[in-house]
């Protein structure tokens, strides 16, 4: 970042969509591919240390510690046979005439793999570093779960002892949502529920009774009825019942009984400015409740990518209560829809409209009518969602964001607004996020690009600072300010708001709960001696502690005249200019957040015919052109 913004450009309203706090992790466990892995498959059970990755060929079984990475690599070759038939049947692909595993999921005690296989997807049975095939019987087509190739998207859900499978449209296969593989009756959607649809994500969504859990699925399809100024496509929801064994012998008998869906809307109101195409999906539920909140990563037609968020209770509402499209005659049989205890007894005319009519009317919009408060200048690749309990016992939610430059934004997400807590670099090799998974139970979170895989802590509290204010105006759920200790600290699991004192201000900056070391009052500190030629250079940093924070230069204590300071990477620094030459004396960068004023490095500039004293500290011109790279916290 090597333009320099003038401080006037850290305006409230630009700043607030900011980062506060940007840094480079150099620290974590990571593991580095041999060979660039652009198709990824993550796959990690919460409360182990344990990540699986599917790549080219290969399964990595990766055992992460504070130390390092160890690594078991899972040989899955395919024969040279099927190779070299792809390679003559598609030769514009041959280099994904390879085996790219699509899928990793454990069903029951059991790890299912599914790849590209060369264009013939097949699946496999994972014990421990042993793959054997599968019996037969006991899975769909291997077709129905992985794409031929890896280029086309794919998602798979296990839950309650099945796999689900959702398969986007590619060429000439239509896409389907699919129970593929466990103990339950193999399912599908009809072929004209799905225009084209190229899938995101999916979620169950807890009920408080069984047979009422469902899933989610989301996609995009394409826009039949589009005109020249639209997106060919438009988002959807689709939803199914767990419960869910399929229709009548001679209706619907081997498809979705319950399956509906429903538009999904991105954008400002009714404006044009609307993002119709869903890249992914997070969902945060409570358990065995209907409620909780969905987060989806959208795009337009300038690939311009935005965030909005969702209530699950209003999703459910419209479910429940919407009319079907194209059908306007009033309901005299059991909602279409609806879980049942039993859904092969069913009446058929709920069935025959299910079959002809599975939209809802109703369009799904966003909380607040609009996408989060989040920079469109970065394009995001990827996003997943924490619930975390705060110290007032209110959950909050926590987003990490992919970028296509491998960086990863922290953002709270309140009833008010969209905080970007803190923007990470991570990678060594700069590339896009590719994948993210997070473990709420350890307090992990896995990000994977081309090239490599790194492990980062939730609760990296001891980065705001060792001062109470920092740590508060982090605004970062996982931490709070230990007023015994004097530290920044993850708040302890169990964490009891009776006997507990951490202190945290999430709804808004605010810090003031700190007492009386946010007083207005500015603490010096010691300035550091700086000798120049009368006529040399000089550049005077001041780390940017917080890219929320306005800075400015003060000099003598003189509070009435003011030196601009111009932001350069993680530096504010103080240059002259012919209308403003710089003079002997003490020169004070100042910082004001949220109210709180400080002091945050002082300078006193001397001539080299100056006498300097002697217990004071010395900084050449160069040392301080150096220091301006720095980000001291």
């Amino acid at each position: 970042m090597n333009r320099i913004l003038l401080v006037a450009v850290f305006a409230l309203a630009s700043a607030e969509k900011a980062p506060r706090l940007k840094f480079v992790v150099q620290e974590p466990p990571r593991f580095h591919f041999a060979k660039p892995e652009n198709y990824m498959t993550l796959y990690h059970q919460k409360g182990t240390d344990v990540l699986y990755v599917g790549g080219q060929a290969v399964i990595y079984a990766l055992a992460f510690t504070d130390k390092g990475v160890k690594d078991i690599k899972i040989a899955v070759a395919l024969d040279q046979n099927t190779k070299d038939a792809c390679v003559t049947r598609f030769s514009w692909a041959k280099p994904m005439c390879d085996n790219f595993i699509t899928v990793i999921e454990k069903v029951n005690d059991t790890f299912v793999v599914c790849g590209t296989n060369a264009g013939t997807p097949k699946c496999w049975l994972l014990n421990n570093t042993v793959v054997s095939d599968v019996p037969n019987g006991r899975m769909t087509s291997a077709s129905d779960i992985s794409p031929p190739f890896p280029s086309q998207r794919s998602i798979s859900l296990s839950a309650d002892g099945n796999l689900y499978s959702a398969l986007s449209a590619v060429g000439g296969q239509q896409g389907s949502i699919r129970r593929t593989y466990g103990s339950s009756k193999l399912l599908r959607t009809e072929s004209k529920w799905l225009l084209n649809p190229q899938f995101a994500g999916a979620a169950v969504i807890p009920a408080a009774q069984k047979y009422k859990e469902e899933i989610y699925f989301f996609f995009s399809e394409i826009n039949k009825t589009t005109s020249v100024d639209e997106q060919p496509y438009r988002a959807r929801i689709g939803r199914i019942c767990m419960s869910d064994e399929g229709g009548l012998r001679n209706l619907l008998a081997d498809s979705w009984s319950t399956f509906l869906k429903a538009r999904v809307m991105c954008g400002s109101g009714n404006t044009p400015q609307q993002y119709n195409n869903i890249k992914q999906a997070s969902v945060l539920t409570a358990m065995e409740k209907r409620t909780g909140i969905i987060y989806g990563l959208f795009s337009n037609a300038w690939d311009t990518t935005v965030v909005c968020a969702y209530s699950i209770e209003d999703i459910d509402q419209a479910f429940s209560t919407s009319r079907l499209k194209g059908y306007s005659i009033p309901l005299s049989v059991h909602r279409p829809g609806t879980c049942r205890n039993s859904t092969t007894s069913q009446h058929a005319d709920t069935l025959k409209i299910i079959k002809d009519h599975p939209e809802i009317e109703d369009v799904i919009r966003p909380i607040g009518e609009e996408p989060l408060g989040l920079p469109t200048e970065d394009h995001f690749t990827h996003i997943v969602a924490d619930a975390v309990l705060a110290v007032n016992e209110e959950h909050y939610s926590v987003l990490y964001i992919g970028t296509e430059q491998g960086k990863v934004l922290k953002v709270l997400h309140t009833n008010e607004e969209a905080f970007i807590i803190s923007q990470f670099s991570l990678f060594h090799n700069e590339g896009p996020v590719l994948s993210m998974v997070i473990d709420s139970q350890k307090g992990h979170l896995y990000v994977g690009t081309a090239m490599e895989v790194q492990r980062l802590p939730l609760a990296d509290c001891s980065r705001y600072g060792d001062s109470c204010p920092d740590c508060i105006l982090s605004r970062d759920p996982y931490c709070g300010w230990d007023s015994t200790r004097r530290k920044c600290v993850a708040v302890p699991v169990g964490y009891n708001i009776t006997t507990g004192a951490l202190l945290q201000s999430l709804d808004r900056s605010n810090a003031s709960i700190c007492g009386d070391v946010t007083a207005m009052k500015v603490h010096s500190t010691v300035p550091k001696n700086v000798v120049i030629n009368s006529n040399g250079p000089v550049f005077l940093p001041c780390p940017v502690r917080s890219y929320h924070a306005t800075y400015r230069w003060e000099k003598d204590h003189s509070g009435q005249k003011h030196y601009p300071c111009s932001i350069s990477g993680s530096s504010c620094v103080l240059a002259p200019t012919p209308d403003l030459p710089l003079k002997e004396g003490v020169f004070r960068c100042m910082t004001l957040e949220n109210g709180l004023k400080r002091e945050v490095v002082s300078y006193r500039l001397v001539f080299n015919s100056a006498i300097l004293p002697t217990s004071s500290s010395f900084l050449g011109p160069s040392l301080l052109f150096a220091a301006a790279t720095r980000w001291i916290l």
